[in-house]
């Protein structure tokens, strides 16, 4: 089946390792499920390492199958490529055999509360090889990506990394000068306080002098750490 253009330009593409349980039940077995995704039909290449098998999902049966389920074909190819492209754990899988080397590759969901079960029919491949390629070829593709992405990431991670700590740096910086600023202008006023106080003694002592009378000592003294003064009229 031939795509044109604008269909391949909308196309999607997984790779899924799936995992089943094997005849003996003591291990399991692994195939690799490759899926091209278009708005209204899809494609499959399954491998289990030895032999290829391709199934085609057709506009044609794709909207038969979607009316039968009664979804629209866009649900119904989202579906499957949820349970195609990664593998569900609530879903029991099945890759069985369907005579004349054919295998029958089925998906169970739940809807609505009911398990419901989907079956594709698989035909053997025409070209092993090739279908092989592409998907090792997509497997180490995606290896590239996800390896590009990582050294992104860390890069990424060892800058912020330096920038939180110039930042905490410049924190604490700002912190000490603060300190520093509080200490000196607390310092400063203590100062300014004690001077203040002295005048305000010196102009007593001036005024008690003039009136005659000796300056009375209240206790205080010329350095402070607290101004209780009084208004003008009193002084």
């Amino acid at each position: 089946m031939e795509d044109d253009p604008a269909c391949n330009a909308d196309a999607r593409h997984t790779c899924l390792k799936l995992e089943l349980p094997s005849a003996s039940g003591r291990s399991k077995d692994s195939i690799f499920i490759r899926g091209t995704w278009f708005p209204s039909h899809f494609r499959l290449s399954i491998t289990d390492g030895l032999h290829v098998w391709t199934c085609e999902g057709s506009d044609a049966e794709v909207r038969q199958r979607a009316e039968q389920w009664d979804q629209s074909v866009s649900e119904y190819v989202a579906l499957a490529e949820r349970y195609l492209g990664f593998q569900q754990p609530d879903s029991k899988y099945g890759f069985e055999d369907a005579d004349k080397g054919q295998m029958r590759l089925s998906w169970t969901f739940e809807k609505q509360g009911t398990k419901l079960e989907w079956r594709w029919k698989c035909q053997p491949s025409s070209d092993s090889k090739q279908n092989i390629v592409e998907i090792l070829d997509f497997l180490l593709d995606a290896n590239i990506r996800l390896s590009e992405e990582v050294v992104r990431k860390t890069q990424s991670f060892e800058k912020l990394k330096v920038e939180a700590e110039r930042c905490l740096s410049q924190s604490q910086a700002f912190s000490n000068e603060k300190a520093e600023f509080e200490s000196a202008a607390y310092a400063k006023f203590v100062d300014v306080l004690n001077s203040k106080k002295a005048k305000l003694r010196e102009l007593r002592d001036r005024l008690s002098k003039i009136n005659g009378k000796a300056p009375e000592d209240d206790g205080s003294s010329d350095k402070t750490d607290r101004f209780d003064g009084g208004s003008d009229d009193e002084i």
